[in-house]
């Protein structure tokens, strides 16, 4: 059997390194969409091909899906002053993307990264499944969902799996280590609401090794809407903490014999998002703690069902929620990021 090429986009991010690693491991020949201002140290060590381009650019994208079986689609923005700085990349490069897929001589099986957060919160006292409408809050999963119908709407001419992770932790992640330091150095964590909510979450290396499952064992996007949910995914751990549990959780990773919990009520945490929006524009460089952030975490809970991954897809975690945080916490550790 030939060996099966797959192209990843946003290779150069947190969670490519963990894909293109699952890649190799399973006998692909890996080809990396990077920009000229990428870091591409790891990707080279892992022995990626390098393809110049970018997704906002419609032209750079037909040579690079040339040839290729699969194509992972990470690009993504996630922070972003304004709408169209999401938009840019989140709905207009996946169109891009596609239409590229859609043009090919053998269109590749396309699995396209979203996010939970184009999907909403969960449902009142259940977990959000896949077949659960759409009814994203922030402009950012606003952003996310636009990519995805724009996926579905050339799904007839490409075949799509859509994955939705939840909060994705791990090696090379800047943003939850945010969530680490105030505990290391305090033993506080800080929860943003008075009220109990529960979040999801999957290890980037998991969620890696899902997007191979959904490529050769998933369903494909039904464009014809026939089967609600068809073609979608959930990939996550069972586990679902809620915010004081996993600040506790991540105490207990970072070694402290105890870590307090302590919830405060929303308007303080819209007032530390407006003075972290402030420092980010002085800074001209967006931040993960902001309104659209707050917006998501005021709106309830953020679970959602793994059950259709497991029964389709065959995909457990590799390790507990617990062992995959104190792994990370190793990691940022030796490269003396906390």
């Amino acid at each position: 059997m030939a060996t099966k090429t797959a192209l990843v986009t946003g290779a150069s991010g947190f969670i490519g390194p963990h894909l293109v690693r699952v890649l190799h491991r399973e006998g692909r020949r890996v080809r990396c969409l990077v920009r000229k201002t990428s870091q591409t140290a790891s990707l080279v060590e892992l022995g990626a091909e390098l393809v110049t381009g970018d997704v906002t650019d419609a032209r750079s994208l037909v040579s690079a899906v040339a040839g290729a079986h699969e194509v992972y689609h990470l690009a993504g923005v996630t922070k972003s002053f304004r709408p169209e700085g999401f938009q840019a990349v989140n709905e207009t490069g996946t169109r891009n993307l596609a239409e590229a897929c859609a043009a090919a001589s053998t269109p590749p099986v396309l699995v396209h990264v979203s996010s939970l957060a184009a999907a909403g919160a969960a449902p009142a006292g259940r977990d959000r499944n896949e077949s659960d409408p759409a009814t994203p809050v922030s402009t950012y999963g606003r952003s996310k969902r636009a990519g995805e119908l724009v996926a579905e709407s050339l799904a007839d001419r490409v075949p799509t799996t859509i994955v939705r992770p939840p909060i994705v932790f791990g090696e090379g992640d800047r943003d939850m280590l945010q969530m680490f330091v105030p505990i290391r150095w305090t033993g506080v964590h800080f929860v943003p609401s008075l009220a109990t909510r529960y979040v999801s979450l999957v290890y980037a290396g998991d969620l890696a090794e899902g997007l191979l499952l959904a490529a050769e064992r998933g369903t494909r996007v039904d464009k014809e809407g026939q089967s609600a949910g068809q073609g979608y995914y959930f990939i996550a751990f069972d586990d679902q903490p809620s915010y004081a549990e996993l600040g506790r959780l991540c105490g207990v990773a970072l070694g402290r014999r105890w870590t307090l919990a302590a919830p405060t009520p929303e308007i303080f945490s819209w007032g530390i998002a407006g003075m972290n929006e402030l420092a980010a524009r002085v800074r001209r460089k967006p931040g993960i703690v902001n309104f659209d952030k707050i917006r998501e975490a005021s709106a309830g809970s953020w679970i959602c069902s793994v059950a259709k991954a497991r029964e389709e897809l065959g995909f457990i975690p590799g390790a507990s929620l617990a062992e995959r945080l104190e792994q990370t916490v190793r990691w940022w550790r030796a490269q003396r990021w906390l």
